[in-house]
């Protein structure tokens, strides 16, 4: 029989960037519901910060949360002494931030491609680079980078977020490589296409985009944001202790096929 208290979070801290919403208020539940004491991250404002704990709450979630810049070694610095002294040491790290800029290269200025870039993979490197030194003195810890399908695959309009994506793939792997010596285990998760308040009005029948997404996934359907729980808290666990440097895509089947042709069943 399968020992499930190797997914057992409880006693450990997890600070997730950018669970303020979306994909990433969703793996922050899950890891909280595996017994984990949850640490959220948010930049735009104090208040953004309040409705989301708020918002965790309602689903029987104790959050706190931080207001800092992840790209800004200096207020990432300041935070990550704040939280360990207020809540604990940081057992669990999954960078999540990021953002997209949807302009084509040729019209992207580089001011634009600079502050994806700094924010989806150097603000990753920043941030691991402050929190992992406490894991290593601890003996291990988990880390977890958000990646993308566009860390694969190329698509019209997001250079700078599929390079950055790209980017982080190997980060990740390069850090599970330097890090695996010290029981720090770094793997990435690929999120495929999710049903949140950010593609519901392109989630309605007809829709071209909608079309393309039923059609391209094998699963024929839209994630749900609870599809990532069991993924992440596989990968924050003692489940995953021999796990490391891996890109784990929970994308329904997309990148597993070339697709159909248009009107196959």
């Amino acid at each position: 029989m399968a020992n499930l208290g190797m997914f057992d979070l409880t006693g450990k801290v997890a600070l997730v960037t950018g669970a303020t919403h979306g994909l990433g208020m969703a793996m922050a539940s899950g890891l909280a519901k595996a017994g984990a004491t949850l640490v959220i991250n948010g930049h735009s404002s104090d208040e953004k910060i309040a409705r989301a704990i708020e918002a965790y709450a309602k689903e029987g979630v104790t959050a706190c949360g931080y207001r800092f810049d992840v790209t800004s070694e200096d207020e990432i610095q300041e935070a990550t002494a704040r939280i360990e002294k207020e809540v604990g040491p940081i057992d669990i790290l999954v960078n999540n931030a990021a953002i997209i800029k949807r302009v084509p290269l040729l019209e992207m200025a580089v001011a634009e491609w600079e502050e994806v870039i700094k924010t989806d993979l150097t603000g990753v490197f920043v941030m691991s680079k402050s929190v992992v030194p406490g894991m290593i003195e601890r003996g291990g810890g988990k880390v977890i980078n958000i990646c993308s399908m566009m860390s694969e695959l190329g698509r019209n309009s997001v250079g700078a977020y599929a390079a950055a994506k790209g980017g982080l793939k190997m980060l990740t792997r390069n850090m599970a490589t330097e890090w695996a010596k010290h029981n720090v285990q770094v793997n990435g998760i690929g999120p495929g296409y999710f049903a949140t308040s950010q593609t519901e009005p392109i989630r309605v029948d007809g829709h071209p985009f909608n079309d393309f997404i039923l059609n391209r996934t094998p699963a024929g359907k839209w994630g749900d944001p609870d599809d990532l729980q069991g993924t992440a808290v596989f990968l924050a666990s003692q489940a995953s202790d021999f796990v490391t440097g891996q890109v784990v895509y929970v994308d329904g089947g997309i990148l597993a096929t070339i697709g159909k042709p248009h009107g196959e069943a």
